[in-house]
């Protein structure tokens, strides 16, 4: 009986960024169990193993109706000839395959001997992130691959997630930045000069995006009066952080008596769909029945003029966007009748997938705002000299909501405890 086992040289997280090196470390033994061990121990049966191979997979189950291309041909011709028959082994449609690498060919073990091999492969940049939503999934398993003499093949798979790092938008970024780091590196001629990679260029531009502070200001209003002014700190944010605002009552002409926030995922199908009756969200429906009463522009300056896409513009009545699946992540709930300022905090989990897109799903992220408003500015007596201030028995409200979109970046896969574990397979 021959044992494979597989662990992920990463301990503490089995989560890898888009274009970083997976390690991974495989061992086989031939063991024995009992009286087995006793009798083949006198023997010296030796187990003999055809080939292994080993390989990075990204497969695709998807509802989507899609259509078979040229890189699934290739890939198919690929499976066929010189590579393992993945789509057999696992569920979906394999979108990405490395080229398979050989551990060994005829390898023979004695018993309770033990073989230990080491892979390593880059994962593709252009390849999708690990993402489980409502109409598609991606995941990534590495592939073992093993054969008996005179067997079938049998496989161990190991499944990793991975974070999608955007490529950098400008090119000529690359030298730059390799030529202020000489810049900044003391000048000493005995350091070895070490080359920059792309993955490392493209961590100090996700960092830069991320850690800017850019204020922008939004006019909250329907059509009874101003409601409040929010100010969101940043666009972007990356897994982890939290989404921070301020919500400014002063010189409102509406009162807002409580509103939440809602951190949403949506999912766009990128591809025209055969039309289903699908039950639409309460958001959505009030979202769509708000757009008469919300109208949300900006403030200070021009600079920081901003309009949101949920805006009661007249082009935007004429112009439905499709709403796709949402998916409510986090809520932030406040009541905040007379108050004249207060903050939002929404935190974003560490397991979501970022802001991203593919040929068949665009992926992102967005606010959900839902007002409860009032003409009723004030009740009762302010600063009454005895009996306490009740509330009054009835109380007029609106409901407004708006839909900020935010995006969202990946972190660094260290910063993410996720301890993977050891996989096995056992072969009779």
């Amino acid at each position: 009986m021959i044992e494979i086992k597989a662990k992920l040289v990463r301990a503490d997280s089995a989560i890898y960024a888009t274009g970083e090196c997976v390690e991974c470390l495989i061992e086989f033994t031939h063991k024995l169990f009992g009286e087995e061990q006793q009798r083949n121990a006198k023997a010296s049966t030796v187990e003999n193993l055809a080939w292994a191979s080993v390989q990075l997979h990204c497969y695709r189950k998807t509802s989507y109706s899609t259509q078979s291309g040229d890189k699934t041909a290739e890939l198919a011709e690929l499976i066929g000839r010189t590579a393992l028959d993945a789509v057999t082994q696992t569920p979906g449609e394999v979108i990405v395959a490395t080229k398979p690498k050989i551990l060994f060919c005829d390898l023979k073990l004695q018993p309770g001997e033990t073989k230990m091999y080491f892979f390593n492969e880059f994962v593709p940049r252009d390849g999708p992130p690990t993402y489980r939503g409502h109409d598609i999934r991606y995941f990534y398993k590495i592939t073992i691959a093993t054969q008996r003499v005179k067997s079938k093949v049998q496989t161990l798979t190991v499944p990793i997630r991975v974070l999608p790092i955007p490529l950098i938008a400008r090119p000529d970024e690359l030298p730059v930045t390799v030529e202020t780091n000489e810049e900044l590196t003391p000048t000493n001629p005995f350091l070895e000069k070490r080359e920059i990679s792309e993955l490392e260029i493209s961590w100090h531009h996700l960092k830069n995006v991320t850690a800017r502070r850019a204020p922008k200001f939004y006019r909250i209003s329907n059509k009874r009066g101003f409601v409040g002014r929010f100010c969101l700190f940043k666009p972007a944010y990356k897994l982890g952080e939290d989404i921070v605002g301020s919500l400014d009552f002063d010189n409102c002409q509406v009162r807002c008596v409580q509103f939440s926030v809602k951190l949403q995922q949506q999912e766009l199908p990128l591809r025209p769909q055969p039309q289903q009756a699908q039950p639409t969200s309460g958001d959505d429906v009030a979202s769509q029945s708000s757009f008469d009463m919300a109208s949300i522009a900006s403030g200070i300056t021009v600079d920081n003029l901003h309009k949101s896409e949920t805006s009661g513009s007249a082009r935007n009545k004429d112009e439905p966007k499709p709403m796709g699946k949402l998916s409510t992540i986090s809520t932030s709930h406040q009541v905040c009748y007379s108050t004249l300022q207060t903050q939002v905090v929404v935190p974003i989990p560490l397991h979501v997938t970022p802001t991203f897109r593919t040929d068949l799903v665009d992926v992102k992220w967005r606010l959900h705002f839902e007002f409860v408003t009032s003409t009723m500015m004030d009740f009762g007596v302010p600063n009454p000299q005895s009996g306490e201030l009740k509330a009054p028995a009835e109380l007029p409200v609106e409901t407004m909501v708006w839909n900020l979109p935010v995006t969202i970046y990946a972190a660094n896969p260290l910063q993410i405890y996720a301890p993977n574990q050891t996989y096995n397979l056992l072969i009779k």
